[in-house]
């Protein structure tokens, strides 16, 4: 009976292009273990996928969506031999250097775009005993950019003449809400901020909401399939909020979920804000803020 594990020197599993990656493979074994060798293999993949409703509308390229390999580090830590009773501790460093003509993207994990590294393991045996395998992942960040990009406040009005792909606006309630994002480009280890405030509204407001949207976008050359989904919604007012009173807007943005606006030539990772109101017959508007999310 053996066990496999990984552990890495690194607690928070951060590393950065051109770091090394160190730590241990730990075998727990009762009794003699015999192996025919313990390899360790690193990678970086981005796997793309189309949705539902993507997949008919282009099939031309659907196959060719292939994973893109990023990172590959293959290394054999043990030879054929045998492990002795109790726990053998393997060190390993590896370099994080990317494949010839590519970028260590920052880990992401999406919908239909997903960035992922990981270390894999394998314990080879005898074929009466099953082989080991035992994976980790770890997360890679940018860099700090030492040029820090400058704020650019976002103004806004919203009233039902402003509203975009309303046909029927005369059935909307008169209103008018006034705010301001404090930037459109934002560093991600910050928080967005911002304010808001209802001038007047004719209906009584049930609930005002911030969702933070990711847009992902894949293809090549055929074409491109494009699809929003929803990361995090976040209540800023409950029931009919006081007139001219400003209200505080305030999102973290969540770790893995979200990563430094990327373009490349197969795929592309973009984030919208939407400003929700509700009104209290639940008849809702919504105002759509492009962001720029970067590491500096």
């Amino acid at each position: 009976m053996a066990t496999l594990d990984i552990r890495l020197k690194k607690v928070n599993k951060i590393y950065k292009e051109g770091d090394v990656v160190a730590g241990l493979v730990v075998v727990n074994s009762k009794g003699e273990c015999q192996h025919q060798g313990i390899n360790l293999t690193v990678d970086g993949l981005v796997n793309l996928q189309l949705s539902a409703k993507s997949v008919g509308v282009f099939e031309a390229f659907y196959n060719s969506l292939k994973p893109i390999q990023l990172l590959q580090y293959p290394l054999e830590i043990a030879k054929p031999g045998r492990l002795p009773s109790g726990k053998t501790e393997i060190p390993f460093e590896v370099p994080l250097k990317p494949k010839t003509g590519k970028t260590l993207y920052e880990t992401y994990h999406g919908v239909f775009v997903n960035i992922q590294y990981m270390i894999r393991v394998e314990m080879k045996r005898s074929l009466l005993n099953k082989d080991l395998q035992k994976q980790c992942e770890f997360i890679i960040e940018y860099k700090t950019q030492e040029e820090k990009a400058k704020p650019k406040p976002v103004p806004f009005t919203i009233t039902p003449e402003t509203l975009v792909g309303v046909k029927d606006k005369e059935s909307i309630p008169r209103f008018k809400v006034r705010g301001k994002l404090e930037s459109s480009c934002i560093q991600i280890a910050q928080p967005l901020k911002g304010e808001l405030i209802v001038e007047h509204c004719e209906s009584a407001i049930k609930s005002i909401e911030i969702q933070l949207v990711r847009v992902e976008t894949c293809g090549c050359a055929e074409g491109y399939a494009k699809d929003a989904t929803e990361i995090q919604n976040i209540q800023m007012a409950d029931g009919d909020v006081g007139r001219n009173m400003a209200i505080p807007i305030y999102m973290i943005f969540p770790r893995l979920f979200t990563c430094p606006t990327l373009s490349t030539n197969n795929f592309k990772i973009d984030f919208e804000v939407n400003v929700v109101i509700i009104f209290h017959d639940d008849h809702l508007v919504t105002e759509n803020f492009p962001i720029k999310l970067m590491r500096f």
